[in-house]
This record gives structure tokens, C-alpha cells and sequence, in this order.
């Protein structure tokens, strides 16, 4: 069959988000197709189908366009729309134990997760590590909470601030007061 016969399947829509994010990020930059084509060792013609969207990149491929955006992987791989308008509703609490909603994930060099937790009273989470070098921040936006490092539990109030690695054991607990909390857990880039 000649190159002309054949169909070209079209890309899916996890290689159309990545093109997205890949022409956004090196116009962000002010950087050319072909800059970028030599920062990475691919083709410009290969780097302009990729923008298009009708590639089927490698994570090899992504790592090293990633890399030389000075940006994570994972900002390639979102299918987040851009900086436009980001409303998240209110939602009910839950009534039989803690409630987490991820709220926004912040991309562009390093990675910051908007969370909030409402705990109810009674109630003991105990944290899982996060990667090397992840902070975390908690607002008590109302009622009490003891959290942090497992080792150095603080009590706090509504309107404290926390800060701790959150790259170690951690823990949040409630006492006969529910907490509505705000966590940010900014972790490093490694690119």
C-alpha cells in the first residue's frame, strides 16, 4: 500500500491535549518550533505533528520536550483548558467521616494541589508521605484540628496556618469539634 492509500487513525485525545500543552508552554517561552526541535533532538517536522496532535509521542519523547520547556512531565499530560476562569461549587460535607476534594492542581514548574478537608468531630486521618521535598500548608477556615508531623502534633484553631514536610508521616486529627480545612501540598519539580 503507497503512503498516499493509507488512513492515518486519528490521534487520541490524550496525544491532542499533550500538542495543546506543548505548543502553549513553548509560545509561553517565546520559543520557536525549531529552537525547541534542537533542545530536544527531534525533527521539526516531527515537533509540529506532536503540536498538532497527530503524533503518538513516547513518554521518552514527552520526558525530553518536558525537560527542555524547564517544566514536569505532568504538565504535559494535563487536559486542564489554560489560566481562564476556575469555579469549583461548594459541596455538602459528609456526615460519616472526613470529606477531600481536590480543588485545582497548579502547574508551571513546580506543583501546587489545592485541597479542602472538613473532618468530622471525633475523627483521626493519619497522612501518607508525600514525594521528597512536599510541603504542605493547612488554613483552618473553622473549628479545631491537631495535625502535622507525627512527631509534632500542633493545635489549631480557625484563621491558624501550618506548614510541615509533608514528606513524612503525618496526621490530622478532630476532637469534639468538626474542622474545615484548606491544604495546599506544593511539591518540587523534577525535571
Amino acid at each position: 500500500m503507497n503512503a498516499p492509500d493509507r488512513e492515518r487513525r486519528p490521534a487520541s485525545s490524550a496525544a491532542a491535549a499533550a500538542g495543546a500543552q506543548i505548543q502553549r508552554r513553548r509560545l509561553q517561552r517565546g520559543m520557536s518550533q525549531a529552537e525547541l526541535a534542537r533542545r530536544t533532538g527531534l525533527s521539526k517536522g516531527t515537533l509540529s505533528q506532536l503540536e498538532a496532535g497527530a503524533g503518538n509521542p513516547t513518554i521518552d519523547t514527552l520526558d525530553a520536550i518536558a525537560v527542555a520547556l524547564g517544566i514536569p512531565l505532568t504538565d504535559l499530560l494535563t487536559r486542564q483548558a489554560g489560566p481562564g476562569t476556575h469555579h469549583v461549587p461548594a459541596t455538602p460535607a459528609g456526615q460519616d467521616g472526613p470529606t477531600r476534594e481536590l480543588l485545582r492542581r497548579i502547574s508551571g514548574g513546580h506543583s501546587l494541589e489545592l485541597w479542602r478537608l472538613r473532618l468530622p468531630p471525633h475523627t483521626s486521618v493519619d497522612g501518607v508521605p508525600h514525594a521528597p521535598g512536599t510541603v504542605e500548608h493547612l488554613l483552618v477556615a473553622s473549628g479545631r484540628l491537631t495535625a502535622g508531623p507525627a512527631d509534632d502534633l500542633r493545635l489549631l484553631r480557625a484563621g491558624d496556618l501550618l506548614a510541615f514536610a509533608g514528606d513524612a508521616p503525618h496526621a490530622y486529627r478532630t476532637d469534639a469539634t468538626p474542622a474545615d480545612v484548606t491544604v495546599v501540598i506544593a511539591s518540587p519539580s523534577f525535571t
